[in-house]
């Protein structure tokens, strides 16, 4: 089977050599998969993206026509590809379920706890010399309540930390999860009771139909003043133009985020050269209570060895048996 890596970085590539048993034969771009770059995949068997490629339709049915049968994503995350119209052509597409849930929960934490004690605030006065801590009040986590939406891999290995803070954990998800309330009493209720009762907020589902801007207006409306959203999730789950908007009004008090709707052409770049004209982004990094990491989350060692280790696994085993047990299901 040869393999073509497409919007390879230099932070991935060791890894994924290291994972490379020579079952196969890898080759790698810096190319983003996109319309004008799918012809590269011509004389491959399948290609393996990250998660600021395009799967689209229209680039899907140009590498179906190129003989593509496989895509590998390199993330939990597969909002980027039509999965449906992969099927419909015979592409089959797999991702990486679980690589390291730690690292972005550990992240998450992170998030909060900068946010709450002015972390990057103080870094910035301290580099100046200012070492006064007028504007550097936080809180207690201990007896906060705090929202968990979502309580998967991540999900859930984040409220075993936050137990760990004496926090009180409400949860939501679809699907519950019973160790979560017998082992750190946690409680699931709908949405709604989340957003007006946390006041900490963080955010652990995948992006779909159904989640896109789960965290608009609506809802914003319903949160207490000074509440803390937190997402490492996806960007488009939090409407940016309506969480911009409370934050101008104070009502939201702190947003941290390792993703933004609009980050395809942004994160993974250096732009410090030039100017960028994504207005929304510019206004939310003027905030002092918003802090921006450029989904970064995943990036650890054990779960960058992970992803490719997975990644790896899941060609090799279509290229001995046509399918693996992390296809992901179109439905």
């Amino acid at each position: 089977m040869k393999v073509l890596f497409y919007s390879i970085h230099s932070f991935e590539k060791k890894y994924i050599q290291n994972a490379d048993n020579h079952l196969i034969e890898i080759h790698f771009t810096s190319k983003c998969l996109e319309k004008e770059t799918a012809k590269l995949a011509a004389q491959f068997d399948a290609i393996s993206i990250f998660t600021t490629d395009d799967g689209s339709e229209g680039v899907l049915n140009i590498l179906s026509g190129l003989g593509i049968k496989y895509i590998a994503v390199r993330s939990v995350g597969y909002d980027n590809i039509d999965v449906k119209a992969a099927a419909k052509l015979g592409i089959k597409v797999s991702n990486v379920p679980k690589y390291s849930p730690h690292a972005i929960a550990e992240h998450s934490i992170g998030l909060m706890l900068a946010l709450n004690r002015k972390i990057n605030i103080a870094d910035k006065q301290v580099h100046h010399f200012n070492f006064k801590i007028d504007e550097l009040i936080g809180f207690d986590m201990a007896g906060k309540t705090v929202g968990v939406i979502g309580t998967g891999n991540i999900g859930s290995l984040l409220v075993k930390i936050l137990h760990g803070f004496d926090c009180k954990i409400i949860c939501h998800d679809i699907h519950q999860n019973d160790t979560l309330k017998i082992k750190y009493h946690v409680t699931y209720t709908d949405l709604e009771t989340i957003c007006s009762s946390a006041d900490i907020i963080s955010i652990h589902i995948p992006l779909n139909e159904s989640t896109r801007y789960l965290i608009n207006e609506s809802k914003l409306k319903l949160m207490k003043r000074n509440v803390m959203i937190i997402n490492t999730s996806r960007g488009a789950i939090v409407n940016t133009t309506d969480i911009i908007k409370y934050l101008r009004s104070k009502k939201v008090g702190y947003y941290g985020a390792d993703v933004y709707e609009d980050e395809k052409n942004i994160f993974f770049k250096d732009l410090s050269a030039q100017k960028i004209k994504d207005r929304q982004i510019i206004e939310l990094m003027s905030f002092n209570n918003v802090l921006i990491t450029p989904h970064q989350a995943f990036a650890t060692e054990e779960a960058l060895a992970n992803i490719a280790v997975t990644n790896i696994d899941n060609l090799i085993s279509w290229k001995n048996n046509g399918s693996c047990k992390n296809e992901v299901n179109p439905d």
